[in-house]
Formats: structure tokens, sequence, C-alpha cells
């Protein structure tokens, strides 16, 4: 069994102001992506200049925060919001999904595609490879916070968190989920971005790549309390959104092929 390595979830206290890891994270992730958007967009066949930049990763973080906020309460505590509206805005209560932040995400891209006047799909594949950093060090971040730990286990790998009332051996699937749509996902769209390919190809990837590990990853992390499982008394909240989600990235790879093999017949 491994021994979870204590660490306190408030990085530092300014006054009584108390900044925690998790938050930090997501700055972390912001930072990372801008300087590696700025190296990107050097690249000719960028839809993005190295001035644009700045603008884009600002409307990525609007759509990541308000996105991730609406998402946690629509998909996730729907009941909650409907007896106290008010619980949205309540943001320091804690409460992000991933689902409602890529969402955000796409909004905000639209929105921007349609200022900068380029290809929305184009941007979708510009952002892509960045977005594995942000999702690695929040998984970290939920590691050291000590939620969304995996289900009770007796393999080696087990993990007794302090924070955990059972004190039960479990997965560490923060971990898990940070080394796949993390470290390997970031890998793969990198190697796979290296050069131009059709519209939407490497966006659709991300998707298809993301719902599959996460689809996987659920089956040993501990689904809501308040849900539990949503289909056939195995599948979580979260493996139920990954379905569209995979399926929207095939049909976009799908679409980007056709096209390209269309414009290549045409010459």
């Amino acid at each position: 069994m491994l021994n979870f390595p204590v660490i306190d979830p408030i990085a530092f206290a300014l006054g009584p102001l108390k900044v925690h890891w998790y938050g930090l994270m997501y700055l972390f992730g912001f930072l990372a992506a801008w300087r590696l958007a700025l190296k990107r967009s050097e690249r000719a066949w960028s839809p993005v200049r190295r001035k644009q930049v700045e603008d884009l990763v600002v409307y990525c973080a609007f759509g990541v925060i308000l996105g991730g906020r609406f998402g946690y309460v629509l998909f996730y505590n729907l009941d909650k919001w409907l007896s106290d509206p008010l619980w949205l805005f309540r943001v320091w209560e804690g409460g992000m999904a991933f689902h409602g932040g890529l969402l955000g995400v796409l909004v905000a891209l639209w929105f921007y595609s349609r200022h900068i006047q380029q290809s929305f799909l184009a941007l979708g594949d510009f952002v892509a490879p960045m977005v594995p950093i942000g999702l690695g060090l929040g998984r970290l971040g939920n590691f050291v916070g000590q939620e969304l730990w995996g289900r009770p286990t007796d393999a080696w790998m087990g993990m007794v968190f302090p924070n955990d009332p059972e004190q039960l051996p479990r997965h560490p699937s923060q971990l898990y989920e940070a080394a796949l749509e993390g470290l390997v996902l970031f890998v793969l769209l990198m190697w796979f971005s290296r050069k131009p390919r059709p519209a939407g190809m490497v966006g659709g990837l991300f998707l298809m790549l993301y719902a599959s590990f996460r689809f996987l990853v659920e089956f040993v992390r501990s689904p809501d309390n308040h849900i539990g499982f949503d289909l056939f008394d195995w599948m979580t909240r979260g493996q139920l959104l990954c379905l569209p989600m995979f399926a929207l990235g095939a049909g976009v790879m799908l679409w980007g092929w056709w096209q390209a093999k269309a414009a290549k017949s045409a010459i």
C-alpha cells in the first residue's frame, strides 16, 4: 500500500485570504498554456498571431471558469441549484466540472474566432494541445486537496487518504487522470499537431482521447455520493457525459478527413 504524502492544501495565506494549491494549479495551467501558445503562434499555419495570444488566453480563461461552474451546477447539482439559485454564485464553496469548462471554452473560441475572422475549427486545433497542461495540473490539485479519490482496492497502489472517513485503501485516481489526461494526452496531441492537419482533426482527436481516458479511469474513481451510478448499475455521470464527447470528436475528425479528401480530388 502506498503512503499518502500529506501536503497542506493551502499553499499560503495572506491575512484572512487562503490560497489553495488547486487554485494555483489553474494559474500555472494558464501561464503554461500562454507560453506554449506564444511559441505555436510562430508557425506559418497558425490561425493566431503572437499579439493575439493574450486575448485568446483571456477568452479561454473566462470560458473555463464560467463554463466549469455552470457545468458543475447543471450536470451534478441541478436539484441543489433549483432549491437555492444563489448557490450558483457562491464559487468559494467549490465545484467545477470539466465537461462544463469544455463547453465554456468552445463558446469562447466561437466568439473569438468571429472576432479575428478565423476558422472556429482551426482555432480549436490551435488550443487543443495546450489543454492537457491544465488538466494534468488540476488533477494534481485534486490529489493534494484529497478530493475525487478512487474506489476501495486491495491492490498495491491502494492509498489511504487522511480525510477519508472510512479510512480504506483507495485508488489514487487523481494521479491516473493526471498521467492520462495530462501527460499522455499532451504528448500525443503535440506529436499529432507537429505538422498541418485538416481543420478539426487535432481538436477532434483531443475530444476522442480525453473521453476514452476519462471513461476508463471512471471505473476506479468513486462516483459522486449524491448521484451514484446513472445506467446499468455501473455507468457514472462522468462516463455518460463522455459518450457524446467521443461521438462529437469522431464526427469532427471524419468531417475534416472528408473535407481534405474532397479538396484533393478537386485539384
